[in-house]
């Protein structure tokens, strides 16, 4: 297809607008504040859902503009110090810590047997660094302990997670070529600022977890290879959890080698740090859920609203909980039995699945939100784009900064994403399409 010079020029202006919108993001925020900087990433969300929809452009010239933008706009992003979370540093120390021939399950950094491992740049911006030992599954420290061995510095953490979504790039686009639909639709992710500032701003490992599970679809929907598939999405759950939620898309009926396989790669993941034996879940099983009130409810946005309304009832977030796993089972069951499966519609499918996880289960980081980006490529939808580009009302960086309290803010995110629902629902019916 050829590119009309309208088309292409358009295309041009809104990768250089997205790019200076991410150029003044930082300064704005300092001087301006966090509404002002709010105004900016929505823009910027705009930007990329319209240069997504620009089609008629030919393919090879489309990417190279859209990824090279990009590319810039992570440029830019990198030397952002920390706003919202200091997990990058703590990202560094796992791997030096490793380095050392140190298992990072068995002390916390205040320990003094680490007493000669403290970097200046890097030990005073750890956190829990007195009562914690690290949260993040056998993957990512792997991870952590290989870009460490080049460069033990937040600033190649973030290098390497770029480098990452590289490979979800790859991914994407062999997706859109085998469902059929337009490359430029790749700059929904490849401009969307929610990646730009939370993995090349941010340094979040998410950012690993996203590239292996973008490859396990990749390997199982267009290679053919759906134990390969299925692996790859395992080890993407051993960066962060919650990437499990896509497996089902890739099992069939009764298939009970790829159930056995999750175990099998567990173990051989957490093989190499078994000698501090069932300390090996580290921090996430000694506190995380009780510290960001997952065990008393008060930290899941629709039960806290609930509770504001109705007040505190005996048992409800075991009963929350039970909803939230039975609404989630139900998906994962239809996406596994459907019988009418293309993949489009596993990744449509998934898609949804991992819109409803966020929605009723993610802690309300913005970051958590990431694996959702991907699937604006392939599967977008408006609960998607509500989610995640609404998700930066959640941002609280700039002291005394005047704006809504937090619970105001999650309900305003909360009532975005059913909005936009909605508003989905009735576009199907009318149209009769999947959406």
């Amino acid at each position: 297809m050829i590119a009309t010079p309208g088309l292409a020029r358009r295309l041009v202006l809104l990768g250089l607008a997205g790019t200076v919108l991410v150029g003044l993001g930082m300064p704005v925020l300092q001087s301006l504040g966090d509404n002002a900087f709010l105004l900016l990433v929505v823009a910027g969300g705009v930007i990329a859902a319209l240069g997504a929809r620009l089609e008629g452009i030919e393919g090879r010239r489309a990417l190279i503009v859209i990824i090279g933008i990009g590319l810039a706009m992570r440029m830019l992003a990198l030397p952002a110090p920390p706003i919202l979370s200091t997990d990058v540093f703590r990202y560094v120390w796992d791997g030096l810590v490793q380095g050392a021939g140190i298992n990072p399950y068995r002390y916390v950094p205040a320990d003094p047997a680490l007493a000669a491992l403290r970097p200046a740049a890097v030990y005073p911006f750890i956190n829990r660094a007195d009562y914690a030992v690290t949260i993040y599954p056998p993957v990512a420290q792997a991870f952590f302990f290989l870009v460490t061995r080049l460069s033990e510095s937040p600033l190649a953490i973030k290098l390497a997670l770029v480098a990452c979504e590289g490979a979800t790039l790859l991914a994407l686009i062999g997706l859109l070529r085998l469902t059929g639909q337009p490359p430029t639709r790749v700059a929904a992710y490849a401009w969307h600022p929610l990646p730009v500032w939370e993995i090349a701003g941010q340094g979040h490992v998410d950012g690993l977890m996203i590239a292996l599970m973008m490859l396990g679809l990749w390997l199982a929907l267009i290679v053919g290879r759906r134990y390969g598939g299925a692996g790859a999405v395992v080890l993407a759950a051993l960066v962060k959890p919650f990437a499990l939620i896509a497996l089902p898309g890739l099992w069939r009926p009764w298939d009970w080698r790829m159930i056995a396989l999750v175990p099998v790669v567990v173990a051989a993941a957490y093989l190499p740090y078994l000698s501090v034996g069932r300390d090996v879940l580290g921090f996430l099983a000694t506190g995380y859920v009780q510290e960001e009130g997952l065990a008393s409810g008060w930290g899941f946005t629709l039960l806290r609203l609930w509770r504001f309304s109705a007040g505190e009832w005996p048992h409800d977030t075991g009963i929350y909980l039970g909803l939230c796993l039975a609404i989630l089972a139900a998906l994962a069951l239809r996406t596994g039995f459907r019988r009418d499966r293309t993949p489009e519609r596993s990744l449509r499918d998934i898609n949804l699945s991992i819109v409803m996880l966020l929605f009723l289960l993610s802690p309300e980081f913005p970051w958590y939100l990431l694996m959702a980006v991907p699937f604006l490529s392939i599967a977008a939808t408006l609960p998607g784009w509500a989610l995640t580009v609404g998700g930066f009302v959640l941002y609280d960086v700039v002291p005394g900064d005047p704006q809504l309290s937090y619970d105001d803010r999650s309900a305003i995110l909360a009532a975005l994403v059913l909005a936009a629902a909605l508003a989905q629902a009735a576009f199907t019916r009318r149209s009769g399409t999947y959406r």
